[in-house]
């Protein structure tokens, strides 16, 4: 059968809808953005204890004071991670996001309840939104709106639409025909019978469909953090591709405790707003038995009291702590005065290690640097767009070579700052036998016939299915398994423990050459090509913009050791303290910050 180029049909639209509504999708996403800084601002303005404190008095409005209780002690555990910022910037993700599914979603469900046709249309639709897989919505999200909360957002509302649209139509559908008709009977109009009527009496089922909207939502605001969404997503995700267990397991806690949240909330408030749940609540009441102090729950008036209380005293701690400075400027030192500055990086150590050795620096020239960590597309993909300002690890001409093809128009090279690297394959030491890329033919049993890999859009993994296999005979032989920097590496060390035949990517210069004996295996028919230099890349306007930074970034070099003792200096100084331990780096380096982001005096 002949090749349906689908995916070029996709594509060139994408890129047809990029040219030509652009104004389209600005508009779209001032207004969104508007909407999620709105929210954001409300949930993540209080001090931590008193927002819990308010969340707090809503679970004991709907469910009691047990309720209460716990909601206030989930809450304060995440403040003890250390995310409270992250838990709020996905709470308001995922009730704008909810909020924009629902006013779509029940007006869809009930015109599709009240015509077959339209059931029948938009069965196939809700079909292919429910089950295409989650991740695909990202990349038109970025496409079109960039990194950041919105993509995140779209995605979501699609991705949560379609159990809000059918929960919506099976409540209306499930009402007793017989009641529709007595209400016809006696006069009703169309809409008073909807109203009136279906709506009242397929509540509960409706409900229910907002509870599955919610948390759909949440599951895809975490999976948003691939974008650049923020938030806990953004913490899992990072914990993921650092391989960091702590990290993992508290944002982990810190999603469940907002998932039980909403879904208790959620479940309570149909009890609040359905006649049937009122109805089977006081039924559960009077049956109950025990502390009657923990099923107490407050009018709407009290608890309507207790949130603003606690929203005014919140209002004011904010009011005083509004004059608070933040990181001081040596005199003289003031370049930035204040600016902020978008820092992308991709979790290489290379990468990691010089941003937050230039985000101490641009802190004290007086820039407010914002770090983001994101894959290499979708860092390129928001250079190119003018939505982050610079990263530090392009590796050129080879690693990166199909991002700069894409966006070299809209790209600023800022020069090399190291080099020459190399790329290779490399097996530990006690690996005999193999010491070169062609002596891996054959031996496919001896590693399990595999080769492990990092991030799959990472140039250096084209360079080796493509190029480096073919060349040496090996692309039938070897699977290469993509996984992530950190994941490579993490399965290195079990290896070496457990003396066992492995074989990885790996690149010079790395910190894993200090800390294992390894072989770079030879390649005698220079297939991985020559060695690369490491570029600093901005944005387009990235001179224009910033042109002190870039006459830095220009002058920008560092030496084999001293890139070497940085990254040591990172990772012994801890998972999450990156900065810190360039801070600490760069303290004992005197005169270094002076030398590479020089001020005239």
């Amino acid at each position: 059968m002949p090749r349906i180029h689908l995916g070029s049909w996709a594509e060139n639209a994408v890129s047809w809808l990029q040219t030509h509504l652009s104004w389209l999708f600005d508009a779209i996403n001032t207004v969104l953005t508007g909407m999620y800084d709105g929210v954001n601002a409300v949930l993540g303005g209080p001090e931590p204890l008193l927002m819990a404190g308010i969340l707090a008095v809503v679970a004991w409005w709907l469910r009691g004071l047990l309720a209460a209780v716990l909601t206030f002690a989930g809450f304060a555990l995440v403040d003890s991670f250390g995310l409270w910022e992250a838990a709020m910037a996905t709470l308001s993700l995922v009730l704008v996001a909810s909020l924009i599914t629902l006013l779509v979603a029940v007006p869809l469900g009930i015109w599709a309840a009240r015509s077959s046709k339209v059931s029948g249309a938009l069965r196939p639709a809700l079909d292919v939104m429910q089950t295409m897989p989650a991740f695909v919505y990202l990349i038109p999200g970025v496409m079109f709106f960039s990194i950041g909360p919105i993509p995140g957002l779209i995605a979501t509302v699609v991705f949560s639409m379609p159990p809000g649209v059918r929960m919506t139509e099976l409540g209306i559908r499930q009402v007793d025909g017989e009641l529709v008709e007595a209400a016809t009977a006696f006069g009703t109009t169309p809409r008073d019978t909807l109203t009136r009527v279906q709506l009242p009496l397929a509540l509960p089922t409706i409900m229910a469909g907002v509870n599955q909207v919610i948390m759909l939502a949440l599951s895809m605001v975490v999976i948003a953090g691939m974008a650049g969404a923020g938030g806990l997503g953004e913490a899992v995700y990072a914990a993921v591709t650092k391989v960091d267990i702590g990290g993992g397991v508290e944002s982990g806690l810190a999603v469940v405790v907002l998932a039980i949240y909403l879904d208790r909330m959620t479940g309570a408030l149909n009890q609040r707003v359905s006649p049937l749940g009122r109805r089977a609540a006081a039924k559960a009441a009077s049956a109950a038995r025990g502390l009657a102090v923990l099923r107490y729950r407050p009018g709407t008036a009290v608890a309507a009291v207790g949130v603003v209380v606690l929203a005014l005293v919140a209002g004011g701690m904010n009011l005083a702590r509004s004059g608070d400075g933040g990181h001081s400027v040596a005199a003289g030192a003031d370049v930035g005065h204040g600016r902020g500055i978008k820092l992308g990086y991709f979790p290489w150590d290379e990468a990691v290690a010089t941003t937050y050795l230039w985000q101490n620096i641009l802190e004290d020239r007086g820039f407010k640097p914002d770090v983001k960590q994101l894959d290499p597309g979708p860092l390129y993909t928001a250079l190119a767009q003018g939505q982050m300002d610079v990263q530090f690890d392009s590796w050129l001409p080879t690693t990166h070579k199909q991002y700069m093809d894409r966006y070299r128009d809209q790209l600023t090279d800022l020069g090399a700052w190291y080099g020459p690297t190399s790329l290779e394959l490399s097996v530990p030491d006690y690996v005999k036998g193999v010491d070169s890329l062609e002596d891996l033919k054959g031996k496919s049993g001896q590693f399990g016939g595999k080769i492990v890999g990092i991030e799959s859009s990472a140039g250096m993994m084209a360079t080796l299915n493509d190029k480096v296999l073919k060349e040496y005979g090996l692309d039938g032989e070897y699977k290469v398994v993509s996984s992530s920097t950190s994941s490579m590496l993490a399965d290195l060390d079990r290896a070496i423990k457990k003396q066992e035949p492995i074989v990885t990517t790996l690149w010079s210069p790395h910190w894993a050459y200090g800390k294992h004996k390894l072989k770079k295996l030879k390649d005698p028919k220079g297939a991985w090509g020559k060695g690369e230099e490491i570029h600093a890349v901005g944005k387009k306007d990235f001179g224009k913009d910033f042109p002190e930074v870039t006459a830095w970034l220009k002058d920008f070099k560092l030496s084999e050791q001293d890139l070497a003792s940085l990254e040591v200096a990172i990772q012994d100084g801890g998972k999450g303290k990156e900065k810190d331990s360039a801070r600490r780096w760069l303290d004992a380096h005197p005169g270094l910050a002076d030398k590479l982001a020089p001020v005239g005096h």
